[in-house]
């Protein structure tokens, strides 16, 4: 005679499996959150609406994550804590500074385009209802992000690489423009789509690009006339 007992112990999944399952759901979660969080604010969004989306129970947002709000905050800190680990060791470099403002653009670039694609709007309506849903617990990760930004700038006017801009400007600029291209991307396919003839959608890896060549360059310390005279021969 089998042993029911032996069957039911059979018939459990090995632990490794409820592992995988644990962590497709759990990712599952967060990424249709962001995505609902993105089109409709945090007010917008039930548990059950971001349930439904990752086609689960409104129990498993409990049990992973322990409601919305929390939920909100683990996106929130999980996507700044990859930047500001990145974003560090970048300023703490001895690259080249024109290099390491290549690549924070670039990294904000790949958060945007393949980690978190619906994080930007959902940032940006967060910015615009003023930081109502902003636990204090994220706030650190943003000012450690805008002090190694401040560090590699300030770093690049003191060695002459940069000319004497303003730090927290900059960090703006940088900011600012990459999540409002990032943020209205659905908009801007519209408006191209119903332009007569359509236009054509440019990439999201050429923005990057121009952001790049855009703060390299236009921050770069200015040539002294006498150096150009060197290199070029006497002005005409």
């Amino acid at each position: 005679m089998v042993n029911t007992r032996t069957l039911r112990r059979r018939a459990r999944p090995a632990p490794s499996t409820r592992s995988r399952d644990a962590h497709a759901t759990r990712e599952g979660l967060l990424t249709s959150a962001t995505e609902l969080f993105a089109a409709r604010g945090f007010d917008g969004v039930s548990v059950a609406q971001i349930a439904q989306r990752a086609g689960v129970t409104k129990a498993l947002v409990s049990y992973h994550f322990g409601g919305k709000q929390k939920l909100y905050l683990t996106i929130m800190t999980t996507t700044f804590s990859e930047i500001v680990e990145r974003v560090e060791q970048l300023a703490a470099s001895s690259r080249p500074v024109p290099e390491q403002l290549r690549e924070f653009v670039a990294l904000v670039g790949e958060m945007a385009t393949t980690r978190r694609p619906h994080f930007p709007a959902m940032m940006l309506r967060e910015v615009l209802a003023g930081g109502t849903h902003l636990a204090p617990e994220v706030v650190p990760y943003l000012m450690r992000v805008l002090g190694a930004v401040r560090r590699i700038v300030e770093h690049g006017v003191r060695d002459g690489t940069l000319r004497p801009v303003d730090p927290i400007f900059t960090h703006l600029s940088l900011i600012g423009s990459l999540l409002f291209f990032f943020a209205t991307q659905p908009f801007r396919e519209r408006l191209a789509s119903a332009a007569d003839p359509p236009l054509r959608t440019r990439p999201a890896a050429e923005y990057v690009r121009h952001v790049q060549e855009l703060i390299a360059r236009g921050l770069a310390a200015d040539v002294p006339a006498s150096t150009t005279l060197r290199a070029g021969g006497a002005r005409p």
